[in-house]
């Protein structure tokens, strides 16, 4: 009895001198709760403002006195926590454990410098507590204490909102970036997307570059085996090396069936950036050819035996067969004149462009909202959406172009020419132009590897 004694108190002693050294503290090696990401503190996050929630503990130093571990104040953590499908801020905040009413001051303060609902799916809030830990007097567990929480706005901004003295304030701050510029070039063999992708461009640098020469080129139709292209954009990272953004090209070129077209990014006196050809004229275009993204020419302009009726007729604009939903946007700015119902074309817009020029678009599922007869509307602007309504056999936009009333064909039409730089804006243009040209050159010819995190 007396050497089992002796045994259960050494037991009980060895069990408070190792629980003397477990402190909760940050750790990569701590794993997420679901639907949370980057560095946890164990299951911190289910207790706030919860005492009866079990925190969780991680072994660090146990060689630590008790003492030395209590004396620290604990250290503000943050829980990275991505935004689902039907997520608001305060469905994210009360998930992790923040009471009702904390939820609605710490926003109301956010909204003050942004709106939560521009906030989307697939964003990331950064919600931050002080973590558990273990008081000397009695070794009770406390719980965290929400502090608050960070959101990126942008890739060069970011709003926090903080706790300071019982009530929750917003501060915003500029995130450190930096820019590189990456020089890239290479031949077309099957499509240029993937001529970019072996050349390591970036997703949003290809696209900002079809988009930069959709008003001259068919990407569809022109664009031929060995033609070629070469790039300068700046590549954006934060400050962990991450890429941020890609889609800043300074000079571009492509050179089809022979033929060199080069533009260049230039910010006008009227504080607007767009990209310029050699000449100072500017390579966007006052209408678009096609007013929507990844579709397919379905079918042309001209005589055709129509697909419901069972005839031929002429067929008097281009048809874009694409995914129903899919967006469409305004092919240049101009003012809605007609949006309804019309016949056989089912939901239908029709914008004037100026005293000359019309578009249409038809068949479309729904309209954006706010769409209607005298609306202004700019190059890009979304209108609608793709559908089947009115005669028509599956899910396509019909797009005409017109001119004083009569139809062109989209495709062949020579489109009316942008703005063209003059007198000492010209001037300037000039320079920047050499000063591009020369930095081309001297950048090495092969892109700088660098992992996106």
């Amino acid at each position: 009895m007396l050497f089992r004694g002796i045994a259960t108190i050494t037991g009980l002693v060895a069990t408070v001198a190792v629980c003397s050294g477990y402190v909760l503290t940050s750790s990569a090696s701590v794993k997420s709760l679901p639907g949370m990401e980057g560095e946890s503190l164990a299951l911190a996050p289910l207790s706030l403002g919860n005492p009866s929630a079990v925190p969780g503990i991680e072994t660090t130093s146990p060689d630590l006195p008790l003492a030395a571990v209590t004396a620290q104040p604990p250290q503000t953590v943050e829980h990275a926590v991505k935004i689902g499908r039907g997520d608001t801020l305060a469905k994210v905040l009360q998930r992790a454990g923040v009471t009702g009413r904390e939820a609605r001051d710490a926003i109301r303060a956010f909204s003050k410098v942004h709106s939560p609902r521009r906030i989307r799916q697939g964003d990331i809030v950064r919600i931050a507590y002080k973590p558990h830990h273990l008081e000397a007097a009695d070794l009770k567990a406390t719980p965290g204490t929400f502090a608050g929480f960070g959101y990126n706005v942008s890739y060069e901004r970011e709003v926090k909102v903080l706790r300071e003295d019982g009530r929750f304030v917003s501060q915003t701050r500029d995130r450190p970036i930096s820019r590189q510029a990456v020089r890239a070039e290479g031949v077309i063999t099957s499509s240029l997307y993937v001529a970019g992708k072996k050349q390591g461009l970036p997703d949003g640098t290809l696209a900002e570059l079809i988009r930069a020469f959709s008003w001259d080129v068919d990407f569809q139709r022109d664009i031929r085996k060995n033609d070629a292209f070469q790039v300068m954009y700046n590549r954006v990272t934060d400050e962990t090396g991450k890429l941020v953004r890609g889609n800043e090209i300074l000079f571009a070129s492509m050179t089809l069936s022979g033929k060199r077209k080069a533009i260049y990014r230039f910010k006008g006196d009227d504080g607007h950036v767009e990209y310029f050809d050699d000449k100072g004229r500017s390579a966007q275009k006052a209408l678009m050819r096609t007013p929507i993204d990844g579709a397919r020419l379905s079918s042309g302009f001209g005589r055709r035996r129509h697909p419901v009726l069972g005839y031929t007729k002429m067929h008097r604009g281009v048809d874009f067969a694409a995914a129903r939903g899919t967006p469409i946007y305004a092919a240049g700015n101009g003012t809605i004149d007609y949006a309804g119902r019309r016949g056989s074309f089912g939901n239908y817009i029709r914008i004037r462009h100026n005293g000359n020029y019309q578009t249409a678009y038809a068949h479309m599922k729904g309209f954006a909202r706010g769409m209607r007869k005298g609306r202004r509307v700019s190059q890009g602007q979304v209108i609608g959406y793709v559908g089947t309504t009115g005669r028509s056999t599956g899910p396509h936009l019909h797009y005409e172009i017109l001119r004083k009333g009569r139809q062109l064909n989209p495709m062949r039409v020579r489109m009316p020419s942008g703005r063209k730089l003059a007198g000492k804006e010209l001037a300037r243009f000039a320079g920047l132009r050499a000063k591009l040209d020369q930095r081309y050159a001297m950048l090495p010819k092969s892109p700088i590897k660098t992992a996106s995190r």
